[in-house]
């Protein structure tokens, strides 16, 4: 099947900058892993992770395009949505200072402290190691799996666009980890999250009401309405939740 980049080129940018964020927060606690435990059991636990990861999307991928297209989108949209807001709230709040940003700088410091207390390994392989390698590897690469798969089946031809999206973030933030021998500070980790918020939300919201037959004005262009939307109402929402923030604490449920 061929395809048509000009319909999936957003879909693919969105699983990109996705799939970037989460693995810069895995890269960070691998590099820690490496450094204190040795690199040979942190990437054997990261190339397990990875090769399961592979054969969730292989296997759940295809099977969700055999579901009628109308009700993936409305359960995928509908998911895909809710984890879009939960992005771009924690973005917001972020932004605002009600809650800290995210150090990588910290996390890593913090992890290879772990590392270090944890004892020396107890035979040729380090299980400790290996299997922090590996957790932090699912746990982030399995958000990862939930939006090439949920982007991916919300429309005809976007599997192959989104994981393309997602590889090439792999490679690029491997590149960068192979380069600097340290964590991405650099990276605008909170712009990133926003941005990804904002797309997911709009792309959810759009299935959801391709789901339900609605008929969207303008077809495909009304993700970016719902964009426009989305990016205009988290700008305003930053120096509303900064000033009620500097008017007295309030409750923030994280």
């Amino acid at each position: 099947m061929t395809i048509d980049w000009m319909h999936a080129w957003p879909t693919a940018l969105a699983a990109f900058l996705a799939s970037a964020v989460e693995f810069v927060e895995a890269l960070t606690v691998v590099l820690a892993v490496g450094a204190v435990r040795g690199w040979r059991s942190a990437l054997t636990g990261t190339a397990a992770a990875l090769v399961v990861l592979l054969a969730v999307v292989l296997l759940f991928g295809p099977l969700l395009t055999r579901i009628p297209l109308e009700d993936v989108q409305l359960v995928v949209g509908g998911l895909l949505l809710l984890f879009g807001l939960r992005w771009l709230r924690k973005a917001v709040l972020r932004a605002a200072g009600v809650i800290p940003l995210h150090d990588e700088a910290a996390a890593y410091a913090r992890e290879t402290g772990s590392l270090r207390t944890a004892g020396p390994p107890s035979g040729s392989w380090d299980a400790v190691a290996i299997a922090t390698a590996f957790k932090i590897t699912m746990l982030e690469g399995l958000e990862v799996v939930f939006i090439v798969v949920a982007v991916g089946t919300g429309g005809v031809g976007l599997l192959v666009p989104v994981a393309i999206g997602a590889a090439a973030a792999l490679l690029a933030v491997v590149a960068l980890g192979l380069v600097l021998h340290r964590p991405l500070s650099m990276v605008p980790e909170n712009t990133l999250k926003f941005s990804v918020g904002v797309l997911l939300a709009a792309f959810g919201t759009f299935w959801v009401g391709e789901g339900l037959l609605l008929a969207w004005p303008g077809g495909d262009w009304s993700i970016l309405g719902l964009t426009i939307g989305y990016l205009l109402v988290g700008a305003l929402a930053v120096p509303l939740c900064r000033r009620r923030a500097s008017a007295g604490p309030t409750l923030i449920l994280r």
